[in-house]
């Protein structure tokens, strides 16, 4: 027979960050709410990562949007690299077709 896991919704995780930040302790915490130490943990190191959009969908939206985020801004940086570039060929293309005049 396997245990099913158990999901906790976005306002309870909240509700136990908030406990913690109130002054319990974790252990306390755990305790009172049978729940390991080690999760609450990480839902206070990722409330405190990632703020009001921490626990948001199953746990991915904010890795999804931050993953989006990271990839619109390399996507900026190729794209300023690729109008330098252009601009350098034009310029050296006008330097070798000086040259070759004289």
């Amino acid at each position: 027979m396997s245990l099913k896991r158990r999901q906790f919704s976005q306002e309870f995780k909240l509700q136990i960050v908030s406990q913690i930040e109130s002054g319990k302790t974790i252990a306390q915490v755990a305790r009172e709410n049978q729940i390991h130490p080690i999760t609450i943990g990480k839902w206070r190191r990722e409330h405190q990562q990632y703020g009001q959009t921490a626990f948001a969908g199953n746990g991915n939206t904010y890795k999804l949007e931050a993953r989006i985020a990271e990839l619109e801004r390399v996507l900026g940086q190729t794209t300023l690299e690729n109008a330098f570039l252009k601009k350098a060929l034009v310029t050296f293309e006008q330097l070798k077709k000086n040259s070759g005049k004289k």
